[in-house]
């Protein structure tokens, strides 16, 4: 094993996701499927079938017809792939295409190039692009020491206007009132206010 069957390897998945990518942002599968189409349309009329020492012919007397369909459709499929913004107007004539083989070359390549046109015009005119990803921004590099969005939050305590305490600073470190002793503050359900202050 040589030293450069690692870097062969690494062009080879370079290459792959090179191609994924370029196959992944058009219509490849029905550019493919309408260029397969056209090959049938275009080759049974000029092909001869040989059953021992028969041939047999299986020439239409529309036999430029069909090239030229066929021919058609293998640059429809080309122009899928290459100028994705055609998409629609390419699927369209690929499917009327496939429909005018069924009478013209061999019912449509024997069905095959009838039904592959039919299925690549139909993708192709449905087709739409992906929306480009979203970038994430990076953890931890948005300036909040690397807490999460939900966790940042305003913490904040305002201080009174009139220099008291903040609600949240009681001091609650004396000891707990006894039986005798009335909550005045008049914020008390124990004392019938009800929560609300006296308007005494």
């Amino acid at each position: 094993m040589s030293a450069e069957t690692p870097a062969a390897a690494g062009q080879f998945t370079r290459r792959r996701l090179q191609f994924r990518a370029w196959r992944g942002e058009r219509p490849f599968w029905a550019g493919l499927f309408v260029m397969l189409g056209g090959l049938p349309i275009a080759y049974f009329p000029y092909a001869n079938l040989q059953i021992g020492h028969l041939t047999l012919a299986m020439a239409t007397t529309a036999g430029a017809g069909s090239l030229i369909i066929g021919v058609l459709l293998v640059v429809l499929g080309g122009s899928i792939w290459f100028q994705k913004h055609i998409r629609v107007f390419a699927g369209v004539a690929a499917i009327l295409l496939a429909l005018v083989s069924i009478p013209v070359s061999n019912i449509g390549g024997f069905l095959i190039g009838f039904l592959l046109a039919l299925i690549g015009g139909a993708m192709a005119v449905s087709w739409a692009p992906g929306a480009p990803p979203v970038e994430e921004p990076p953890a931890g590099g948005d300036g909040h020491g690397g807490t999460p969005e939900s966790a940042d939050a305003d913490t904040t305590v305002l201080e009174p206007l009139d220099g008291t305490a903040p609600a949240g600073d009681e001091d609650h470190s004396h000891a707990p009132k006894t039986l005798g002793e009335k909550d005045l503050s008049g914020t008390s359900p124990a004392n019938g206010a009800n929560g609300r202050h006296s308007a005494g």
